[in-house]
Formats: C-alpha cells, sequence, structure tokens
C-alpha cells in the first residue's frame, strides 16, 4: 500500500523555462564590466552554458564550480566574487520564470485532502530548488542532493526520502520525468516509480520498466 508521494522538481511540478541557463547568459553583462569578453556567438555561449549545466547537474561539479569556471574562462579578474551574484540572480528570477507543472496544484490538494504525506527529492542546489517548490505551493520537506552530497539516481538520496516519511521503501511512490535518474534510481531503492510522461517521448530500452506510466498529473491520485 502506497503510504507516501516524493515528487521530483523540474519538468514534474514545475517548469523553470531555462532560468539557470538565462542566468549564465545575463552574467555575460558582469564579465563584461570586469573587461571580459564572450567566448563566442550567442549560441555558442548557450552550447558551452548548457554542457556546464549538464556537469553541475550529473554531480562532477558544484553550482560554486561551475559559476568560478564560466568567468574564469572569459578572463575575470576573481571569479571567486561573482559566485554569489549568480545564486542571487537565480533565486529573485523564480517568480518570472518558474511555473507550475498543468494540474500540479490540484493532484497535490488531493493528496493533501487524503492526508497523503508528500515530499520533493530534486538534484541540484538550495536555496534555489526551495523557491522553486515554494512557488509552485508545495508544502512538504524539500530534499535537495547538494544538501545531502549525494544524487540521484544514487541510492543513498533515495534512501534519505524515505527517512524523511519515516516509511519503508516499499510504501513510497516516486514520481518523476527522467528514467534513468527518477525511474531507474527509485526501483533499485525498492519504490514504485511512477513515470510521467508528459511529452511522449521513448522510453529507454536499458531502464527497467516504470511499475506505472502516467501522461498528466490528474492521472496519479488513483494510483495512491
Amino acid at each position: 500500500m502506497i503510504a507516501a508521494v516524493g515528487f521530483d522538481f523540474d519538468h514534474t511540478l514545475g517548469i523553470d523555462n531555462k532560468l539557470e541557463r538565462v542566468a549564465f547568459l545575463r552574467m555575460l553583462d558582469y564579465a563584461c564590466e570586469d573587461e571580459a569578453e564572450p567566448l563566442g556567438t550567442l549560441a555558442e555561449e548557450i552550447e558551452r552554458i548548457d554542457a556546464l549545466l549538464v556537469r553541475q547537474r550529473s554531480g562532477r561539479c558544484t553550482i560554486e564550480d561551475a559559476v568560478e569556471s564560466f568567468m574564469r574562462e572569459r578572463g575575470c579578474s576573481d571569479a571567486s566574487q561573482y559566485v554569489e551574484q549568480y545564486k542571487t540572480m537565480c533565486v529573485q528570477m523564480v517568480d518570472s520564470f518558474v511555473i507550475p507543472e498543468p494540474g500540479a496544484q490540484k493532484m497535490l490538494a488531493e493528496l493533501r485532502r487524503r492526508e497523503i504525506p508528500v515530499a520533493i527529492l530534486t538534484n541540484g542546489w538550495s536555496p534555489l530548488q526551495q523557491r522553486k517548490a515554494e512557488r509552485v505551493g508545495f508544502e512538504g520537506p524539500v530534499i535537495v542532493s547538494a544538501d545531502l552530497g549525494v544524487q540521484k539516481p544514487e541510492p543513498a538520496a533515495f534512501e534519505a526520502l524515505a527517512r524523511a516519511f519515516g516509511r519503508s521503501p516499499q510504501e513510497i511512490a516516486y514520481v518523476g520525468d527522467t528514467p534513468a535518474g527518477d525511474i531507474g534510481g527509485a526501483l533499485r531503492a525498492g519504490m514504485f516509480a511512477v513515470w510521467l510522461d508528459a511529452e511522449g517521448i521513448a522510453y529507454p530500452q536499458d531502464v527497467p520498466a516504470a511499475s506505472a506510466v502516467i501522461h498528466n498529473l490528474a492521472e496519479l491520485p488513483a494510483l495512491v
């Protein structure tokens, strides 16, 4: 029996509309003030930024390392001074960029009505992910990988979610949009893994099948 529900955030409960990419592009203004210059065209800068964010989100570097690397590559004299400016900018952009996934707020209200505990387990950094959760009206614990020191799909991340609920993994449903990171990780942890396939993408053949598949969040309460 499912007694609690954990969620990924990005593209599951909320959509951030490339917030962090845009923040990095805005950092180019700071680079110019520091008499540094962009490395190429806008398309080339976006490609470099996206590659850097992939590294950060996969746990290969921290957000602090990513910002310093970005500014240092562009010739800034003291790259470390820009870290807090970037992080503050991202948090301030949440209200303008982040929107709830369609049906998220109604679904969460139904789970609250049924007194089913909810929590978020998300890769990323605080306070950005915490603020994103607030933006969509989420009420519950928000567990962020940078605070844990471990990322999905590592078992330790899902173990932290189970501890937050005070439940065994078998009593927890975990909902996410990423087959490998969300579904594969939740299954290995012994949870009921629900794949949110809102975009009609092909499921990878090398990832175990999800426990259930939904195409919008309105379908979730029927599974719990």
